[in-house]
């Protein structure tokens, strides 16, 4: 067989669905393969749309997924995705043709050091030497990659390996480690540190998503009466319905929820992700105990001294605690709560047009399904969402806040609705991030992908431009001007609406649910409210 054949069955032994990418002229014998295989190959029209696609369909699934590109400027279009995955913590394992290894040693055509150059950007990163060593390298970077924490690993390989014949060989057996319990000093050690505690807090992380352990979350907080902070990537971890749901925690501004981290004497860090919000940002003075619950052990930082670490089955941990913990009478931070509650609902009636983001959020959440996924972009509107979008079931508001890229939400919500094609999925934008990989829109109507993309609307970096006047005052070089986004979603035949008035929102949502293709909703959002949100949160007077 070729080494070709014996890549593409590695692939299919690790269970591997779809690959997204786009073919080229040094993976074409990956190509050819990939005909005969079951692996369904979706063409995209870049190469970090593929690359997006990847990283959000191995975040919802909890397996890698796979993007392909060709070498030079193909792989360094993946450069992107495959950093925000692995930043993410979403598995991903991403491919690249590459020259001969004849012509490495000199200067060649598109050749680039590509497994270098994706080093420092993954877990895990090579070419392939030999053909006969494809098991393994297949085997590696797909166990590399899922391993806690997750992340990304890169394969390149050369054209003449791809080509080579070889004598037949088997894929490797897939194994998976399971999570250690934590021991029982631990648990004790925690739960003693929880009940001298006056004012306890619990923060979950996206790692409580990953280990599928979001129904033990609620009973730890439950059994123990305890309020709980979600960054925002474990959003939906506990849903915002629940008493004991404080809402997410991220912004660097003081919000409510850094109210309770004020008041909190331990806090009880769970699957939390140190990426996506700095323990100097909730811990400035080190005066609060720290409990470490998660899968690894703690990052080293002078902020985040843990009193108590419990590493192995988030889970099984969390169980562990309650098990032998006593719950309060009452529980800390409901005032706090009752605040940040009315607060959502204060701008449910709001009438003004271009649309508050609050409002926006408000209705988009009366349209949606528990179960049904948004999926943000990155810009002003993110800030909005993390704070406000009231999420009910995990992984259903999915937010980059590790690497935090922009045009991840169009890839994405392709990627998302190939895991689930029975669930409406809406990708919130910014008018920059859609057309960053506005592109891929075809990819959505050639593949049947109906998503809804709800463009919020302001003609400039609005996110840049908040940070600006906060810091100077004024903006500096933010403007720029869109094409028609209607007529632009009509050329590829979508389907497109402007909102003209603030009470055509729901109506168009509900539409655009209904149409069951790829819909673009042109919504012009009023950001004047960005600075009136840092004003309010500078003046804010904690509740509890």
């Amino acid at each position: 067989m070729k080494a070709s054949e014996l890549f593409v069955r590695c692939f299919e032994n690790e269970g591997v669905g779809r690959i997204f990418g786009i073919p080229g002229e040094e993976n074409i014998d990956v190509m050819d393969v990939l005909l005969d295989s079951s692996i369904e190959f979706i063409t995209t029209r870049h190469e970090q749309g593929a690359a997006f696609m990847a990283d959000v369909h191995g975040r919802l699934t909890g397996r890698a997924g796979v993007c392909l590109a060709t070498l030079g400027p193909g792989a360094t279009n993946l450069v992107t995705g495959v950093a925000d995955a692995n930043m993410d913590r979403a598995p991903l394992v991403a491919i690249a043709g590459q020259a001969a290894t004849t012509r490495m040693h000199k200067e060649s055509h598109q050749h680039l050091d590509l497994v270098n150059l994706f080093r420092p950007i993954t877990k895990y990163s090579t070419q392939v030497l030999d053909a006969g060593i494809v098991p393994e390298i297949v085997r590696k970077a797909f166990k590399q990659s899922e391993a806690e924490k997750p992340g990304a690993s890169f394969i390149d390989l050369p054209e003449n390996i791809a080509k080579a014949e070889i004598d037949a060989k088997e894929p490797l057996k897939v194994q998976r480690a399971l999570a250690p319990v934590p021991p029982e000093e631990k648990i004790r050690q925690a739960s003693e540190l929880i009940a001298g505690a006056r004012y306890p807090l619990v923060m979950a992380g996206n790692g409580v998503i990953r280990a599928g352990a979001a129904d033990a979350l609620v009973r730890f907080a439950e059994t123990l009466n305890l309020p709980v902070a979600t960054t925002f990537m474990a959003k939906g971890a506990i849903p915002w319905s629940h008493p004991n749901a404080l809402g997410a925690v991220g912004l660097q501004a003081h919000d409510y929820v850094g109210c309770g981290f004020d008041r909190a004497d331990v806090v009880v860090c769970v699957g939390y992700d140190m990426v996506e919000y700095h323990p100097y940002l909730w811990n400035p003075d080190r005066n609060h105990q720290i409990v470490h619950i998660d899968s690894t052990p703690a990052e080293v930082d002078e902020h985040y001294i843990v009193e108590a670490g419990l590493i192995g089955d988030i889970g099984q941990a969390l169980d562990a605690v309650a098990a032998t913990s006593q719950p309060r009478d009452s529980l800390p931070a409901s005032g706090l709560r009752q605040a940040i509650a009315e607060e959502l609902s204060e701008h449910a009636n709001d009438s003004g047009f271009p649309i508050k983001p609050q409002k926006i959020l408000w209705d988009l959440r009366q349209v949606l399904e528990p179960d049904d996924i948004v999926i943000s972009d990155v810009g002003a509107h993110k800030m909005w969402i993390a704070r406000m979008y009231q999420a009910e079931r995990a992984n259903t508001c999915l937010i980059s806040n590790g690497f935090a890229s922009m045009g991840i939400a169009l890839p994405g919500a392709i990627g998302a609705k190939l895991v689930y094609p029975d669930r409406t999925i809406v990708a919130v934008t910014g008018d920059a991030g859609f057309l960053m990989n506005s592109q891929e829109i075809e990819t959505a109507l050639r593949t049947d992908t109906p998503i809804v993309i709800l463009i919020w609307n302001d003609a400039e970096y609005g996110l840049i431009t908040w940070h600006q006047l906060r810091h100077f005052g004024r903006p500096s070089h933010t403007e720029f001007t869109n094409p028609d986004l209607v007529a632009y979603a009509e050329s590829f035949g979508a389907k497109g609406y402007r909102v003209e008035a603030t009470d055509e929102l729901v109506p168009v949502l509900q539409q655009a649910i209904d149409d069951e293709t790829v819909v673009v909703i042109d919504c012009p959002v009023d950001y004047a409210e960005n600075m009136k949100l840092t004003e309010k949160l500078g003046e804010l007077v904690c509740p509890i």
